[in-house]
């Protein structure tokens, strides 16, 4: 990566923070999103372990247990209707500021995904000459009892896309907000 934090590469970022080790019950998947929002406000709603509900728009309600916002805190998420599950309960495992990365594992529920865990990592990029984000969400879970390989993992990519495109929409929503007031300003 230049100086600038700009550079590297999709599958450069893909090996430095998205490597998961596979059982042979397991699978993985990682997913892209490009953002026309600069980092700083993307990563201001993906940081956002007790707000999640900012951007997901499956979840309904989100309280963090104790209060604090730390590694090794606990959420307990209610999911919206529609989905095979009302409720989950998420470990923060990683929270980098510095490197825009976020790692959360389930940790119980009543949803059928065990072991699973995600990791969400933000580069800036340039896109139409100006400042954008790559975002790269990868995940690992154990294949679901009486579904596939290929199920499982195509559950959670419909899931996991959704947010994503929700993310973009909600960013570039306040981009162009901030765009706004800012030229409101002068």
């Amino acid at each position: 990566m230049n100086g600038d934090g700009y550079g590297g590469s999709e599958e450069e970022f893909v090996k430095r923070y998205h490597e998961h080790v596979l059982a042979d019950h397991q699978c993985s998947s990682v997913l892209v999103e490009h953002i026309n929002a600069p980092l700083h406000l993307v990563w201001s709603l993906v940081r956002s372990f007790d707000q999640p509900q900012k951007y997901k728009p499956f979840v309904s309600r989100c309280v963090v247990q104790g209060g604090d916002l730390e590694i090794g805190s606990v959420r307990e998420v209610d999911v919206k209707s529609g989905l095979p599950a009302t409720t989950s309960m998420e470990e923060l495992e990683l929270l980098d500021d510095k490197e825009h990365v976020l790692r959360v594992k389930f940790v119980g529920g009543d949803h059928r995904l065990k072991n699973y865990s995600s990791i969400v990592s933000l580069h800036p990029e340039i896109i139409g000459g100006r400042s954008g984000t790559m975002v790269i969400e990868s995940f690992i879970v154990d294949i679901a009892d009486g579904n596939t390989k290929e199920e499982t993992c195509y559950f959670i990519e419909s899931l996991i896309n959704c947010n994503l495109k929700s993310l973009s929409c909600v960013s570039e929503r306040l981009a162009v907000e901030d765009i706004a007031e800012r030229i409101a300003q002068m």
